[in-house]
């Protein structure tokens, strides 16, 4: 089967949740398949990944996202709100990318296209009028949930405003756009519920995110019995949020019960925001090569995240690696976990802060936990099986 796989940055290093997903996939399907890439490249992203996606994709076509003063956008922007669009997919436009799609779709007859995440729906348009191949859009999360979550947690009003307007527009554009696609996929079963209730003609299947089992194996005990692990790429407000909210209202009443508890926030580009959190037992680590040192020191894996949607590929990773997970509900949404089974849920900074001193202080429940949640790990969310389920839907698709 051919495949044109297009997507909105270099999948390779894959250190993002985002790029794991697509670079997981894409793995996987390519040693099936014949698979042509197409992505943007961000300032963010690292060029050095090229020479293996070419080794892996039969063609790989990027272009570099021209990062421009808003102003510079707004002739185009009117464009959008005329024709109904939201405005903030102005900013992931590329016409240097939309030519090269075009080129490509002329050039090679596709069995199918794979466009993914769902902001980059309106590449759909680039697609050379003789392509006859099937299209599929894939969903990292239902955008306007992910950006109405974030609009209440912004700090700037301006921010705040923004999230919102994104949202309200995502909501009339994003599920009524996704139905020229032939076939939506999403990561759980409650983002495609929330699909399906704003458009209930989308064909939408699950395929969710996943962790390489084979690759990640239970860790020995910590390092540091007293220490926690936020791993996110900090840039992303969900987990500036989920960083300041953790050190400043969860710790200090964490360290009434435990003294010597101390933090590693672990990601990309931390805002100063989150720079600042660090000293007196806080680390801010910026981009790292390898998470797995981490997870070494530190005895649990907090997920304190209060926005944002889809899944976390984080709290995937912290099971596979053997750690025990506290989440808040948002954290762990969308994935088939039960509450005191792989993992403990907590609602607000009291809770969250027992529910993290019971693991360090509880060694058998913290085994029970993490035992159980890499059980499940292996059942459901290894990265082979979910893999076979996309390749099945490329198959029903095409058939």
């Amino acid at each position: 089967m051919r495949i044109l796989f297009i997507t909105d940055s270099l999948p390779y290093p894959p250190f993002s949740g985002d790029r794991l997903r697509v670079y997981s996939l894409l793995r996987r399907i390519a040693a099936r398949h014949e698979v042509w890439l197409a992505a943007l490249i961000d300032s963010a992203d690292r060029e050095d990944g090229l020479p293996h996606l070419t080794e892996l994709c039969r063609r790989v076509e990027t272009a570099h996202l021209r990062r421009r003063h808003p102003l510079a956008h707004l002739p185009g922007l009117i464009g959008y709100a005329l024709a109904g669009r939201p405005l903030e997919l102005k900013f992931q436009h590329s016409a240097a990318l939309a030519r090269r799609i075009r080129a490509m779709t002329a050039d090679q007859d596709f069995d199918l296209v794979h466009i993914e995440p769902s902001s980059m729906a309106l590449y759909w348009e680039s697609l050379s009028p003789a392509s006859r191949g099937k299209r599929l859009l894939g969903f990292h999360n239902v955008t306007w949930q992910q950006y109405a979550r974030l609009s209440g947690i912004e700090q700037g009003r301006g921010d705040q405003a923004r999230a919102w307007l994104h949202s309200r527009m995502m909501r009339r554009w994003e599920p009524r756009y996704a139905g020229r696609f032939d076939r939506c996929m999403a990561v759980s079963e409650e983002d495609r519920r929330l699909l399906l209730s704003a458009n209930p003609r989308l064909h939408v299947d699950v395929v969710p995110n996943g962790v390489d089992t084979r690759a990640l194996r239970p860790l020995p005990g910590a390092e540091n019995p007293c220490a926690l692990l936020f791993v996110g790429k900090m840039s992303s407000p969900a987990c500036t949020d989920g960083a300041l909210y953790l050190c400043r209202e969860v710790l200090p009443l964490l360290r009434r019960e435990v003294p010597d508890a101390e933090v590693w926030l672990v990601g990309a580009d931390p805002p100063p925001a989150v720079q600042r959190l660090a000293g007196e037992g806080v680390y801010v680590t910026g981009r790292v090569d390898d998470v797995t040192p981490y997870y070494r020191r530190c005895a649990v894996s907090v997920t304190p995240i209060r926005a944002g949607g889809g899944t976390r590929l984080k709290v995937l990773e912290s099971m596979a690696l053997g750690r025990p997970v506290v989440s808040t509900p948002v954290g762990c949404e969308g994935l088939e976990v039960a509450d005191g089974e792989h993992l403990l849920v907590a609602d607000s900074p009291a809770e969250f802060a027992a529910q993290v001193a019971r693991l360090l202080r509880d060694k058998r429940l913290s085994e029970r936990l993490a035992a159980s949640a890499r059980r499940l790990v292996e059942a459901r969310y290894d990265w082979d099986l979910i893999a076979e389920r996309q390749m099945q839907i490329y198959a029903e698709v095409v058939g």
